[in-house]
């Protein structure tokens, strides 16, 4: 029994077959509408939609080979690209039936038919219209929000030779199928680095799927993932995709990959491997065609060393690493991320705000930014609704920890430089000279310590 979800079009010049179809499918369908002469198609489709398309292979011109059927499949297809048609016909046989399969047909029905038989293709083709208009809408939601986004590096802002280093990379991956894993503090934009490689790759006309798998418990991971067949346990009254199969063709973006289970980990391997997904109570695997790219903010080296993440996994999803440094790394972007922010929400609040004076500039330079480009961000928001001159001074600025406002006001006065050299020497000689200490307590790499005092001849 088909759900009265659909809309039959039936096309045949045969009305008692017009009026047999009609007859049966009447309780089970929502309309079905009947028409003798083919030429009334492309009227048809121009004012209404149909979820499935009987459609006869021979009309009174042809009588026997199908090719009229051909040619009026092909002028729905152009019409209606992800129209759901079926064949019915009276002179079937193999040959014909891959052929019109191959034209973009979707099932071949022979007459006379089982009603059961018909009944079970017309389910199945009713699903597959419901799958098509749902990518079809998903596609449509991701070209329009790649269209509101200005360019390819949206609002990734940076003139650091770390952050040039990371466009560069990007520049390279793109235009591969390459599996990337991006690396991170929260808040450093590794969704906007999938973004870009995304938009920069041969599959942006396809599209974006973002899965947070620290949102996913464990119970759900495979129905989210994977999705479920109809039946396969108590509330799966319908088929559903998982994010694997929304995605096939495009890009699937899984953040926070140091967060999945040892269980998980072994299914993800496994979907990596064979390329292909099996839903939640389905018998048949079904192969799956998408870029992977992966983030996470843990240490997921050193996770593999403590034996929380497989190593076989980390090699399928790393083949190219990207590294994001934290903006207490890239400090001389803190202006340019500052001034752009300040565009952008002058321009959302409509607010006069032109520019931000040097006593502000200072006191961002010299905060710590646990919370990275993200932090800033919101701290630019908040002082542009705050604020009530044309200018943003440094008490439009609030960080919520006190003592290190207390700090940054002290420091408002010392050129940056001096204050960089100074703070480094007092760390190293509380920890007695200790590089791994001193960097650590800097929130900086024994590299980045390194090049510091390099420069400051320590």
């Amino acid at each position: 029994m088909i759900e009265k979800l659909g809309k039959i079009l039936a096309i045949d010049d045969n009305e008692d077959i017009l009026f047999a179809l009609k007859l049966l499918l009447k309780s089970n369908v929502e309309t079905i509408t009947t028409v003798s002469n083919p030429k009334e198609i492309p009227d048809l489709l121009k004012t209404e939609e149909y979820d499935v398309i009987l459609l006869d292979m021979n009309f009174t011109k042809d009588a026997s080979s199908g090719q009229e059927g051909f040619d009026w499949l092909k002028r729905i297809l152009e019409i209606d690209p992800d129209a759901v048609v079926v064949f019915i016909t009276a002179y079937g046989d193999a040959e014909k039936a891959v052929k019109a399969i191959k034209a973009g047909a979707t099932d071949f029905v022979l007459k006379p038919w089982q009603n059961e038989k018909l009944l079970a293709t017309l389910s199945s083709a009713l699903k597959l219209r419901k799958s098509k208009l749902e990518a079809g809408h998903l596609r449509f939601r991701q070209k329009e929000l790649c269209d509101i986004m200005d360019k390819s590096f949206h609002e990734f802002v940076g003139n650091s030779p770390e952050m040039q280093e990371v466009f560069t990379t990007i520049k390279k991956v793109a235009q591969t199928d390459a599996n990337v894993l991006v690396l991170g503090e929260n808040g450093t934009g590794k969704e906007l680095v999938a973004r870009a490689l995304y938009r920069n790759s041969t599959r942006k006309d396809e599209v974006f799927v973002s899965v947070d798998m620290g949102s996913i418990t464990e119970s759900l991971f495979e129905s989210e993932l994977f999705g479920y067949a109809k039946g396969a346990f108590t509330d799966a009254k319908s088929d559903k995709l998982g994010r694997f199969e929304v995605a096939s063709k495009g890009t699937l973006f899984l953040d926070e990959i140091g967060n999945l289970t040892q269980a998980a980990q072994a299914k993800l391997l496994t979907t990596i491997e064979r390329r292909e997904i099996t839903r939640v109570g389905a018998v048949k695997p079904t192969a799956i065609d998408v870029r992977l790219i992966c983030a996470t903010n843990n240490d997921i080296h050193q996770m593999v060393n403590e034996g929380s993440f497989r190593q076989d996994l980390l090699y399928r999803i790393n083949t190219v690493e990207i590294h994001l440094p934290p903006l207490r790394e890239r400090t001389g972007d803190i202006a340019l991320l500052s001034e752009h922010f300040l565009k952008t929400y002058t321009k959302k609040y409509k607010k006069a705000i032109s520019k931000i004076s040097q006593a502000a500039m200072n006191k961002l330079n010299h905060y710590g930014w646990p919370g990275n480009v993200r932090e800033l961000q919101h701290a630019l928001e908040r002082a542009v609704i705050m604020c009530e001159s044309n200018t943003l001074e440094q008490d439009d600025f609030f960080f919520s920890n006190s003592k290190k406002k207390q700090e940054d006001v002290a420091l408002e006065t010392y050129n940056l430089d001096d204050v960089e050299r100074k703070i480094i020497v007092k760390v190293l000689k509380q920890n007695q000279g200790n590089i791994t200490q001193a960097a650590k307590e800097l929130g900086l790499t024994r590299t980045s310590l390194y090049r510091r005092m390099e420069k400051y001849d320590l």
